[in-house]
């Protein structure tokens, strides 16, 4: 975890209160959440940095989690969440954002709700070209169900609330502090871990050799990661030593 050394860690629990929600994947039509939380949606949900919900202008498609996670590196971590069972549970649900007017008509990826709208939409010589709008207008999402728990590692002091919104539909969860672990650092050697980790943010000392992958956005996720370097030892967990936010010593990996 950088140069910063942690003397402990506390193992929190995270109860969803409300179904959570993120475009993990998308199929067709169908928008999947995994069974996971990313930790840099906690570290934003905890409330140690700011940003906008919903970016605009020259800032859309360009994330900061550099600019806003990397300052942090010498005062708190977090890991993703992982479920405490191991395993989660979800709900399936279908959206129909289509318009309830009298006449309406499907264009690329949006929907007119006047006839004027199809002349004043349409560009180009194509009389059925019209200028797209990247918002889905119906589909089903999948998405984590209420009373799902997860379990995370936090480092570092910071102040942690009782309650956080997350996801895209800022869904409530509550948050316990379990323990408070002692941390004690391992010699280089081979270890493995069944903590989640995000594959941005491990040391470059960290020789990878085998895991599993969650693909999701913004970085995919190692489980069950058997590695070669040094290692935290936190109550009766393994971790690599050096994680860090946006560490990005594997992105080559």
């Amino acid at each position: 975890m950088s140069e910063q050394s942690f003397s402990q860690a506390r193992l929190v629990e995270l109860w969803c209160a409300e179904p959570v929600f993120f475009a993990s994947r998308e199929l067709s039509d169908t928008y999947y959440t995994e069974g996971a939380i990313g930790n840099y949606a906690l570290a934003y949900a905890f409330g140690w940095v700011n940003s906008p919900y919903r970016l605009q202008g020259k800032a859309t498609g360009k994330p900061t989690y550099k600019e806003d996670l990397q300052p942090l590196a010498q005062t708190c971590y977090v890991l993703p969440a992982s479920p405490m069972n191991g395993r989660v549970t979800y709900r399936f649900e279908r959206f129909n954002a289509l318009s309830d007017a009298y006449w309406y008509s499907m264009t690329n990826n949006r929907v007119a709700t006047a006839r004027r709208d199809l002349l004043i939409q349409r560009q180009g010589k194509k009389p059925s070209s019209f200028r797209p709008s990247n918002f889905p207008q119906t589909g089903r999402i999948r998405m984590i169900e209420r009373g799902n728990k997860f379990q995370t590692l936090v480092f570092g002091n910071l102040e942690l609330p009782d309650y956080i919104r997350i996801g895209k539909f800022r869904s409530k969860v509550k948050v316990n502090i379990v323990n408070k672990l002692e941390i004690s650092e391992l010699p280089e050697g081979e270890y493995n871990t069944k903590n989640y980790l995000n594959t941005a943010d491990l040391s470059s000392e960290t020789q990878i050799l085998s895991f599993d992958l969650i693909s999701m956005p913004p970085a995919p996720l190692f489980k069950n990661l058997h590695f070669h370097g040094a290692a935290l030892q936190v109550g009766e967990m393994i971790v690599p030593a050096g994680l860090t936010f946006c560490g990005g010593g594997n992105n080559e990996q």
